[in-house]
């Protein structure tokens, strides 16, 4: 990288450009090519071999100051667990939900664990990870979206530990020299605990692969718009029912490990296979009550993440 400035290169000076837009660009450019910036006035120029491109710029006095915020909890976390954890969770995240507190993923410190939660009314997504006796009992923050969705992505599969903080209204997170920070969500988040079915008395456990793949096919001719499908449980057998307005129909059985009465239950089966996409286990284990209460899924043998879904009418 070559500063080609209008300013002597032993004074300091600072300005602000498009960070899209310049990535882009040096995305796009030859590997090995060589970038030379100037600035003058509102502009920055960036040349290289026979490119040449004119950026607006803003003054450095309006980037937003973040050096000086006030953390009080600190606490740390290896970087690929944390990532695990928000992934595990964060596909259940609302958008653009005029219940501002659903657009993003609660993080919660308790009982010496780190929990993510997400729900956006219809679903909730439940994981825990192992944290330490520094962990602030009873401390939540919300992170919008597209905070979480960057985060995930600049975590990466490290085992070493990132460095979390949270403010009143920021949260911090550092590792190998950077440092990210976003603004939280000012809301109250839901009474989660509330509607995580407690009574769920009949079990079933099916292959996780084999019911994903059950799923994926069936979903093909279900309704475009609400995406139902019809769970028909017998002794040892899954039957997967759906139909759409042109009256087609598909129906795919699968052997499970379920003994209790018949029952039927619909779901929206995007809502399924996103869990399913998510959990890592051979198995997994769905809690159900009846056709108009809510089931769990979990991980067989897996108690760190739980989720949520709620019934559909067919």
């Amino acid at each position: 990288l070559v500063a080609d400035t209008q300013i002597p290169l032993d004074m300091e000076g600072d300005i602000t450009v498009p960070a899209r837009k310049l990535l882009d660009i040096c995305k796009n450019l030859p590997e090995s090519a060589e970038v030379k910036f100037s600035f003058a006035k509102d502009r920055a120029t960036l040349s290289s071999g026979r490119s040449r491109f004119v950026l607006a710029t803003l003054p450095s006095s309006e980037f937003p100051a973040l050096e000086n915020l006030n953390f009080d909890v600190r606490f740390s976390v290896p970087r690929t667990r944390f990532r695990e954890l928000t992934e595990r969770t964060s596909f259940a995240m609302a958008q653009q939900d005029v219940r501002y507190y659903l657009n993003g993923l609660l993080l919660e410190c308790r009982d010496n664990k780190l929990r993510a939660v997400a729900t956006d009314g219809h679903r909730l997504a439940l994981a825990d990870a192992a944290g330490s006796d520094s962990l602030p009992n009873g401390k939540q923050v919300i992170i919008p979206r597209k905070g979480v969705l960057e985060l995930q992505r600049l975590l990466g599969d490290s085992q070493d530990s990132a460095y979390v903080a949270f403010s009143g209204n920021h949260i911090r997170v550092e590792w190998e020299g950077l440092r990210y920070t976003s603004k939280l969500i000012d809301g109250r988040f839901p009474d989660y605990e509330r509607v995580m079915p407690a009574d769920g008395d009949k079990i079933l456990i099916a292959d996780r692969l084999a019911l994903r793949q059950s799923l994926t096919r069936t979903s093909i001719l279900s309704n475009e718009k609400y995406r139902g499908v019809r769970f028909v449980i017998s002794d040892g057998l899954l039957k997967i029912q759906t139909q759409n307005p042109d009256k087609e129909e598909a129906e795919d059985e699968l052997e499970v490990d379920y003994q209790g009465d018949p029952m039927e239950v619909a779901f929206n089966v995007n809502y399924v296979l996103d869990v399913l996409n998510v959990v890592s286990s051979e198995k997994v284990r769905v809690l159900l009550k009846d056709p108009n209460s809510s089931c769990i899924i979990r991980d067989d043998g897996n108690e760190e993440s739980q989720y949520v879904i709620m019934p559909m009418r067919l």
